[in-house]
């Protein structure tokens, strides 16, 4: 299956367009590299939890919001050989050394195995804009129950698909390493014998995605996790896509995309 880097990013909201237009000149050159799709999304419908949210995940600020994203490769190895080739690139080392629109400090990553993909992903006519409507989920998985979660997840996977999703992914961490801000483990406050998983819902746009989740919880079919998660520390929220690179050819010029 697909494997995924997953990222939340704190970014002030005066800089929502300097922040698109950063991540618009990096898409072709990180699908030159080897990223298959590339997908940024912008806090839309993000509350505040009690005991975790995406705004506690980066200690965002009040005049920050949150941006939602992901790569996609192949497989593991295809996303390491291309970090190895992101770290030498001097197109991506001229852009490093610009100030970014966000806090990189703040910014939380890692390296996810999918379980559940349901969908094909876009939802609409491809534009280096995006398109489309993005609901993110991060939550604690118990470890001893992966099975029994990735179970359940791809049962509930096939309703949000009747409902009008036009894909579901599911993915537990694979290469999540601690930081020293932030991270996912801390994000969730994770415990011993947990994992986390990053998981997305992917909508044509916001009023299906809308009509859809009142129905949805309404339907007796769902199943709500049990013991498989800790879902007093899940937390959600709804995105809109300002970026999506399926579809959209690499920079001309650049190296060819890492091969599986």
């Amino acid at each position: 299956m697909t494997y995924f880097e997953g990222f939340i990013v704190p970014v002030p909201e005066a800089n929502k367009a300097a922040y698109q237009e950063h991540a618009t000149s990096m898409g072709p050159m990180v699908q030159a590299i080897g990223v298959q799709r590339m997908v940024e999304s912008w806090d839309s419908d993000v509350q505040e939890g009690k005991q975790t949210d995406f705004r506690k995940a980066v200690d965002a600020k009040p005049d920050e919001k949150i941006v939602f994203s992901w790569f996609e490769y192949p497989n593991r190895q295809a996303r390491d050989a291309a970090n190895e080739r992101f770290m030498s690139d001097p197109q991506m080392a001229e852009m490093a050394s610009k100030p970014m629109p966000f806090d990189g400090k703040r910014m939380i990553m890692g390296g996810f195995d999918a379980i559940v993909e349901e969908g094909s992903g876009a939802g609409g006519p491809s534009t280096s804009l995006g398109t489309g409507y993005v609901d993110g989920i991060v939550v604690p998985v118990t470890e001893a129950k992966r099975d029994a979660y990735r179970d359940m997840a791809a049962k509930n996977a096939k309703i949000f698909r009747e409902y009008g999703a036009v894909r579901i992914v599911e993915t537990l961490a694979d290469d999540v390493p601690h930081g020293k801000v932030t991270d996912f483990h801390r994000a969730v406050k994770a415990q011993d014998g947990e994992t986390i998983a990053f998981s997305f819902i992917e909508w044509p746009d916001k009023a299906t995605r809308d009509q859809a989740w009142g129905k949805i919880m309404e339907d007796d079919r769902m199943e709500h996790g049990g013991d498989t998660m800790a879902g007093a520390r899940m937390f959600w929220g709804g995105f809109e896509k300002i970026l999506d690179t399926a579809g959209q050819p690499a920079a001309q010029g650049q190296a060819a995309p890492v091969s599986a």
